[in-house]
């Protein structure tokens, strides 16, 4: 029994302990179902082989024909199978490991495969070990962001190389769809599409706002985007809608600005220059953003930078800069798991406002609109880790405790006894 009567008096176990307890055991067989595979790999392989067949690809394609026959699925999920128990059985054991002993999902397995093994062979090795560290102590979502860090800031050294390949292939595309309708492709750089869809977004949501508008966020999306290709001026846009830009947080550590070379490379022992939503960008591309635009929001990290970062009760809006600080503390929504980025957030005082929160920097933390009504109408609890930099610990109904760390911390302070001969408050760091 709780004693907190909000609490669900649930049995125990209770159904989300059962519900866990069968996870548990769905991993287990999800191991034993890859090294099965594996071992039918293997065996076609030889047997193959003792017949004088060694078109390996032919033989693989026929495995994969039997398996998907077999357990009624495509071809093409039979070779993700496939591939996926050849990598945990011959490359990645110890990840194989922890699936059985459900100390992760297959959803994790798949993707830290797919992450990993785009690396170089040296790389691989380095990483595995710390990639499935991240695997044990994530949910999926999480995971798939940090990894993707992690892979990229081992990669900063060649990112500068890889991304002019990749910017060399940037095309536009047609893909028809039926009932005249198709998709427009837009391969690009990454940063200007967050920059574009923030943009439209923005257009759209001030367009919504119109009397008489009935059309969805999505529709009005995709007209703004119809209407500013094919027209570039729209008259039929309201006045508050024009003029609007796209805003694209851009963190910058300044040791890497001062020690990049003329070819933009910082080296390897510098952090990238990362891009809320999107990750590392070449440190010649984060020099011309923080050198351009005034909408470019330009954070520079310094290991000594401090920050004061409240105004208490003197008002209920935080003033901008304190929005922006604690949207790029935590670059995506503060619930769990959560993968919104922090700019298409609200900013939510932790502690309400009417129930005595202060508008701070600890009280503060974006939330996306979904999980913003789920700490309000769901039943759960929510508070700000003392001295944490920003983690919150959210309690469900039944009582189950979740922290969410930001993505990055920002020194804590808190204000000293105010001083009787100058009549302001000190700031001091803990």
């Amino acid at each position: 029994m709780y004693d907190d009567p909000t609490v669900l008096d649930w049995p125990v176990p209770g159904p989300l302990e059962v519900v866990q307890d069968l996870d548990g055991v769905m991993a287990g067989f999800a191991a034993e179902r890859l090294l099965r595979v594996d071992e039918l790999r293997d065996f076609h392989l030889a047997r193959a082989g003792a017949a004088g067949r060694v078109l390996t690809d032919v033989v693989l394609r026929g495995l994969r024909l039997e398996l998907a026959g077999a357990l009624r699925i495509t071809e093409h999920a039979a070779g993700r199978l496939i591939g996926l128990a050849e990598a945990v059985v011959n490359r990645y054991p110890e990840v194989l490991v922890a699936l059985r002993e459900a100390r992760i999902t297959e959803r994790h397995v798949e993707v830290l495969v797919a992450g990993v093994d785009e690396l170089e062979p040296g790389l691989r090795d380095e990483l595995a070990g710390e990639a499935l560290v991240l695997a044990e102590g994530e949910p999926v979502g999480v995971f798939r962001r940090k990894l993707r860090t992690l892979i990229d800031t081992a990669r900063v050294v060649t990112v500068v190389a890889r991304q002019e390949e990749a910017l060399a292939r940037r095309r536009v595309w047609v893909e028809h769809e039926g009932e005249g309708m198709s998709w427009i492709h837009v391969y690009g750089p990454t940063v200007e599409a967050h920059a574009i869809q923030t943009r439209v977004t923005a257009i759209a949501k001030t367009i919504l706002i119109g009397e008489g508008e009935t059309r969805t966020l999505n529709q009005v999306r995709a007209d703004v985007v119809a209407d500013l290709l094919i027209d570039g001026v729209v008259s039929s846009h309201p006045d508050q809608a024009r003029g609007i830009r796209a805003s694209v947080v851009v963190t910058v550590p300044a040791v890497a600005l001062l020690q990049a070379d003329d070819a933009g490379v910082a080296g390897a022992g510098c952090d990238p220059a990362v891009v809320e939503g999107v990750g590392p960008i070449p440190i010649a591309r984060a020099r011309e953003l923080c050198g351009g635009d005034g909408q470019w929001m330009r954070v520079l990290t310094h290991p000594e930078t401090g920050m004061v970062l409240s105004v208490g009760r003197d008002r209920y809006t935080p003033p901008a800069s304190l929005r922006r600080l604690v949207r790029w503390r935590a670059d995506r929504c503060m619930a769990p798991g959560c993968g919104v980025p922090a700019s298409r957030c609200e900013i939510d005082h932790t502690v309400a406002w009417e129930h005595g929160g202060h508008t701070s920097s600890v009280n503060l933390a974006p939330l996306c609109k979904g999980h913003h009504r789920v700490k309000h109408h769901g039943g759960w609890g929510l508070r700000q880790v003392p001295d944490s930099g920003g983690v919150v610990e959210w309690t469900s109904p039944a009582g189950r405790r979740y922290l969410v760390p930001p993505e990055r911390r920002v020194p804590v302070y808190r204000v000293t006894d105010p001083d009787p001969d100058m009549g302001v408050n000190h700031a001091a760091p803990f």
